[in-house]
């Protein structure tokens, strides 16, 4: 059961109510408003979705109070995107969810996604700056994308120390699971002035691959 007061205070609903809606998850470091989240939003938003954008418990707790916390473990991440992909099907003219998340928000998403008691729910995931390297070292975090039961985009800057365009062809991702880079991008998309490219562009590049991919 979804706890109404939390809920209403962790998420905000952007565009036009749509039959397609965007659950949006932020990433570890940085909330649902952050520069990112909001520059993505508004692009969906222009396309026609509507965008679901949501704070994790622990990002809940730091806008009560100001202090600063580490990211919830994974299960209590996940029981929470799962309160909020039941509140999305609830909203207006919803027929299909689709999950997109920044970083360590792609993975829940792709997670989710693995479940099978939750995949009738999900039409489709968005991985957005995946973090595939943990930064203590380690394996790359593939399982969530190769297990999940639904079609998965990831879209990923060229230069992400989570992950580059560098290394991932050499990992064994399943054939299905779509990556599509952004030119000279870091893990928020932003390139080198020297790139030749700017950080608008491969915002616009992400939103209209986002918008082919959920179709």
């Amino acid at each position: 059961m979804v706890n109404e007061d939390v809920a209403s205070s962790a998420y905000v609903l952007e565009g036009k109510p749509s039959e397609t809606l965007i659950l949006f998850a932020h990433g570890a470091g940085a909330n649902r408003d952050s520069a990112f989240m909001q520059q993505m939003t508004l692009g969906l938003a222009a396309k026609g979705y509507q965008v679901m954008r949501f704070n994790f418990p622990y990002m809940q707790a730091n806008a009560l109070d100001g202090k600063k916390r580490p990211p919830d473990r994974a299960p209590k991440l996940l029981a929470c995107f799962s309160d909020m992909l039941e509140l999305a099907h609830k909203q207006p003219e919803v027929k299909r969810v689709v999950l997109m998340g920044k970083s360590m928000g792609g993975r829940m998403a792709a997670l989710l996604a693995c479940d099978s008691t939750q995949v009738s729910r999900i039409d489709r995931v968005i991985c957005l700056g995946y973090p595939f390297i943990p930064l203590k070292g380690g394996e790359p975090r593939l399982a969530p994308l190769n297990d999940s039961q639904v079609p998965v985009l990831v879209l990923q800057g060229e230069r992400d120390k989570f992950g580059g365009k560098m290394q991932i062809p050499s990992w064994s991702l399943k054939c299905d699971v779509q990556i599509d880079y952004l030119a000279d991008g870091d893990h928020s998309f932003v390139p080198r002035k020297s790139s030749g490219t700017t950080e608008a562009a491969n915002f616009t590049l992400a939103v209209d691959l986002s918008a082919k991919f959920i179709g």
